[in-house]
């Protein structure tokens, strides 16, 4: 019976390091309540701190510490009831400049974090928060998309001086009605050279344009890409501990916010699908069908239906004030969006250009019990001021009202505006301590699970049950390790699929001894049984686990949210099962016997 040196010392190496990263998770991170600015660059100062402190003391609320970072203060406090008094007291007291959250503070020693090594994280099921399903907006985007592109074409026929006696744009395509026979194969050209558009004769000189089905596909997933990305740097933004923000199906989020209860709350946080967009304002002689009128300061404004940019162009903003003290934005612009802002301004010095506040709201109207909802965009200019000079990728946005409005409108521009409206299709809360009753109720079912199965194997086993209980031992530290690593969410299924990985690990512990058994049936000597034993077993051992592995890949594939978390911890389980089972219950065994002469009788 052997057991080379390398395969030792490499079973070592991964028992060091799963102890070592599965140790984070013995400490539990304290509730807390999290101050940010509004204000890109502010700070907090010692004064506010100790103003901070004494507020904490005239209350009942039982605070455990203050920490004050360069961007944050984080207060640590006893239990998550005492966590939700002290964020509704503090919201009181602080003004809307201050954003107060809810957190989860990390007690992991320094040296650990030296290292990375990080707790698991909690799914909404066991940590209690809020959960949100959000819809594209699918037809609102193509709409807009194809206005983009009407303007486009717009653009490049009078560039081309092409005429036509119409471009109008009716439910999903563009009608252009040409003048001139011979200018049909520019227009062509034109219209080739943008893409994905199905281009059709209806009838002499007039045209019909639709986007390809490949097109569509496309922008509606370009679109939930971007939607991704600006809600996971939203929620970032106000400081959400552990938040999940993850794509479900075609066209739809899913937004996990754990410690948050209040949904009006957390729809603010992540509802807001305000957007900006600049524009000129329109000269008297600009056609009605090109203008849009708005109220502004008690008199109506006529702007161009033309945009020169939207938010999603601005690469940061920060509140400030200018020198007569009231509040502006501060905004800088991609390359991109320099350009076309050069670009639009250069030829337009003296002419007014607003800021065109948009932002999607719903009503609610309840006729005969029934409740419809119905959403529409309101637009309001919140700046409007004369162009004194080009702009290119620096200016500032001033009028506006008041230094919340400006904390807020900097705060959603360096988050991201939305690439498309969204609609809330779901949603549901679930309670901290239903969330710590799930914890105690999956706790209390693996410890049943897994006290029934090493007494089984100890009594039936004997020594080798004891081994085979150890691998088992170690093979839930190398689970938690592994999660920890691969910063994977634990969830409710997530521990039954841990559970399910106690059973096969043992298994594959119960095909070896099994094994080894029936070749000292046939008067092997013990150290060859053994060694017969791991070595006929290891086939069927992978096997069983391979194609348990592959169904668990499908449902993780397949599935989503709980089904994926079972699949998740199931996968994890499988891969360590065989590593404690074939690998480490070998080398315990060679320690315990293969240094042993004249070796009679194994207890298994």
């Amino acid at each position: 019976m052997r057991f080379q040196a390398w395969k030792i010392f490499s079973v070592l190496i991964v028992l060091f390091i799963g102890i070592i990263f599965s140790l984070p998770n013995i400490f539990p991170p304290d509730p807390s309540v999290q101050i940010t600015t509004a204000s890109a660059g502010d700070g907090f100062s010692n004064k506010f701190l100790d103003d901070l402190k004494d507020l904490s003391e005239n209350t009942d609320i039982n605070t455990l510490s203050f920490e004050k970072t360069e961007k944050s203060i984080l207060i640590r406090t006893n239990s998550y009831q005492d966590q939700i008094e002290l964020k509704d007291f503090l919201q009181k007291e602080l003004n809307e400049n201050f954003v107060v959250a809810l957190n989860l503070a990390a007690n992991t020693p320094d040296w650990l974090k030296a290292l990375n090594a990080k707790p698991m994280k909690l799914g909404l099921d066991l940590r209690g928060g809020v959960n949100f399903l959000m819809e594209v907006d699918t037809e609102l985007l193509i709409q807009t998309k194809l206005e983009s592109i009407g303007s486009v074409i717009r653009n490049s026929l009078r560039e081309e001086r092409i005429k036509t006696t119409s471009i109008d744009i009716q439910n999903d395509r563009i009608l252009v009605s040409l003048v001139d026979n011979k200018k049909t194969e520019a227009f062509t050209r034109i219209v080739n050279d943008l893409g994905n558009l199905n281009l059709n004769l209806v009838q002499n000189l007039n045209y019909e344009l639709s986007f390809s089905d490949q097109e569509i596909d496309e922008t509606i997933d370009y679109a939930v890409l971007q939607n991704l990305t600006t809600l996971r740097n939203r929620v970032n933004e106000l400081g959400v501990s552990e938040p999940v923000v993850q794509r479900e199906g075609r066209k739809r989020i899913s937004v996990q916010l754990p410690g948050i209860q209040d949904t009006a709350e957390a729809k603010k946080i992540i509802g807001k699908t305000a957007n900006l967009e600049f524009r000129l304002e329109a000269k008297d002689n600009s056609l009605a069908s090109r203008v849009e009128a708005f109220p502004y300061r008690g008199l109506k404004t006529k702007l161009e239906k033309k945009v020169i940019i939207s938010g999603d162009r601005v690469s940061d903003a920060s509140v400030g004030f200018d020198e007569n003290g009231f509040p502006q934005v501060n905004i800088s612009l991609d390359s991109d969006g320099g350009a076309q802002m050069h670009r639009a301004t250069r030829n337009n010095v003296g002419t007014r250009m607003a800021v065109l506040f948009v932002e999607k709201k719903s009503t609610s109207n309840f006729d005969n019990g029934i409740n419809s909802i119905k959403n529409f965009y309101d637009k309001r200019i919140i700046s409007l001021a004369t162009i004194q000079s080009a702009l290119a990728n620096q200016f500032r946005i001033t009028g506006l009202d008041s230094p919340a409005e400006a904390s807020e409108l900097a705060l959603l521009l360096r988050a991201g505006a939305l690439a498309a409206p969204m609609n809330f299709v779901e949603e549901g809360t679930i309670g901290p301590s239903l969330g710590a009753d799930n914890i105690r109720l999956g706790i209390n079912s693996l410890a049943l699970g897994l006290s029934l199965v090493l007494i089984f194997m100890i009594f039936y086993y004997k020594v080798f049950g004891f081994i085979a209980n150890l691998a088992v031992l170690l093979n839930l530290v190398l689970i938690a390790s592994v999660m920890s690593i691969l910063s994977a969410t634990l969830t409710l299924p997530g521990i039954a699929g841990i559970v399910l990985t106690i059973g096969m690990a043992v298994d594959a512990n119960v095909l070896i001894f099994s094994r080894i058994r029936e070749e000292l049936k046939r008067n092997l000597k013990p150290l060859e049984a053994i060694t017969s034993g791991y070595d006929r077993a290891f086939i069927t051992i992978v096997d069983a686990n391979l194609t348990t592995l592959i169904v668990a890949l499908i449902l993780y594939l397949v599935g989503t949210g709980p089904i994926q978390g079972f699949a998740i911890t199931l996968s994890v389980g499988i891969l360590t099962s065989m590593f404690t089972a074939i690998l480490f219950t070998r080398m315990l065994v060679f320690f315990i016997y293969a240094r042993r002469r004249n070796i009679e009788n194994i207890w298994i």
